[in-house]
């Protein structure tokens, strides 16, 4: 019989790897806790219109990447492929922005239809953070810290680098947009099919092809900054002055445009250069209209999201991760079925009384060595031994496995008092 594999872009992961992702959401758990961010858990699937509406008809992930069905309801539903949106929507729905401006943070899979590649899956992972109700340029340089301070904690901050730019209001992106449309045109015969598609649905998205035979035209191309009116300039000015009030180094990129529509004012990403072509990590910025566009009370708003395979990559390549952890710190080695049950109770009571300590049970039916071999390689700093002569006598056997030290023997009822000690 055939094997079933996983899904194309869909990739399991395996024991060995799953400390790296912890270690990386415990960093994230506390600095959420240290800027006053709390969790928010919303569903996998939304409706369909969640995100045609909020992302974006003639974007990238709306035109070729969602997974859509019809369920037998008629109703279409979508596996969220961007996280913003479905956490703007539970804000809405649950009344959590009446009166309030909440500071709230997500994890979880994410779903794109694209092809897959290193650094790009069709299921992969993100972290999200999402401010509400605050317009000033203080809290988009605070959304900025909170990632840089990221990159500090898992000491990657040399690695990564900030781009920053304005998306303006959506009138003077509308003034731009002309603009632009009429620059592309002049020189309509030499772009690309993608840009070509682009041309007049999303123009600005051109800017961000990465078309080795555009790249002169569009440096040439006319700068959204240029187009900017008081206000815009103003809160764009003070975000950079404030950043570097922050120490934190930054690059105006004029052809930072972010592929989704809600986006307006401050947009950044953390790009880097060891991970091929897949160079942003975490990227963001302030989409004021969006909470009005999904049916709630006009709300400013900021946030960011990473991938959290990039980084984890990221950590690998510079040897950041901390060593694995053991398996087991006691691994109970019995030999035969009575020895077997007097484990069982004995490591329980362990538990019971040293609730740091990791114990393993050997409960098949092998041998001395393969059990002693396997307690080896767990990791586990002894072995406690039962066979028929512990039994008798009343006493299990403790070899140590990580220092130089002689095996011995101790009762039973002894035995949590001298793991306790040991530990």
């Amino acid at each position: 019989m055939q094997k079933i594999q996983a899904i194309r872009g869909m990739n399991d992961l395996l024991p060995e790897n799953t400390g790296h992702w912890q270690y990386f959401e415990k960093i994230i758990l506390n600095l959420a806790k240290r800027y006053g961010y709390q969790e928010i858990r919303f569903p996998l699937l939304e409706k369909t219109e969640l995100f045609t509406r909020s992302v974006g008809e003639v974007t990238d992930i709306v035109e070729k990447e969602m997974y859509t069905f019809t369920d037998r309801s008629g109703d279409s539903l979508t596996l969220r492929p961007e996280g913003t949106a479905s956490c703007v929507r539970a804000a809405i729905e649950h009344g959590l922005l009446h009166n309030q401006s909440p500071k709230l943070w997500y994890r979880g899979p994410i779903f794109r239809y694209e092809r897959p590649q290193k650094g790009r899956y069709r299921q992969f992972y993100q972290v999200g953070f999402e401010a509400f109700g605050e317009k000033t340029p203080e809290i988009d340089v605070e959304v900025i810290l909170i990632s840089h301070r990221l990159w500090q904690e898992l000491g990657i901050a040399n690695h990564v680098a900030l781009e920053i730019n304005s998306l303006g209001s959506n009138e003077e992106r509308a003034c731009y947009r002309k603009e632009l449309i009429t620059y592309f045109e002049k020189h309509q015969a030499v772009l690309d099919a993608d840009s070509q598609r682009r041309l007049y649905t999303n123009p600005l998205r051109i800017l961000d092809s990465k078309n080795p035979a555009l790249q002169q035209l569009i440096e040439q191309a006319p700068k959204l900054l240029d187009y900017l009116q008081a206000d815009s300039l103003n809160h764009f000015t003070k975000v950079c002055q404030l950043l570097e009030l922050a120490g934190i180094k930054y690059k105006v990129n004029p052809r930072l445009v972010r592929g989704l529509d809600y986006y307006c004012q401050t947009v950044f990403e953390w790009v880097t250069t060891a991970l091929g072509a897949q160079g942003t990590i975490c990227a963001g910025g302030r989409y004021d209209g969006l909470v009005e566009l999904l049916g709630g009370k006009a709300t400013p708003a900021i946030g960011f999201a990473m991938g959290v395979e990039r980084i984890i990559e990221l950590l690998f390549e510079f040897k950041k991760l901390p060593p694995s952890e053991s398996l087991a710190d006691i691994y109970f080695v019995a030999i035969g079925e009575q020895a077997k049950a007097k484990s069982l109770v004995l490591a329980e009571q362990l538990r019971t009384t040293a609730l740091h300590l990791k114990i393993i049970v050997n409960h098949n039916d092998s041998g001395f060595k393969s059990q002693l071999k396997r307690a080896d390689q767990s990791g586990a700093k002894l072995a406690v031994i039962i066979g028929e002569d512990e039994l008798n006598q009343g006493k299990a056997t403790i070899k140590y496995l990580r220092v130089e030290k002689p095996q011995q023997q101790i009762e039973f009822n002894q035995l949590i008092q001298l793991i306790n000690n040991d530990q």
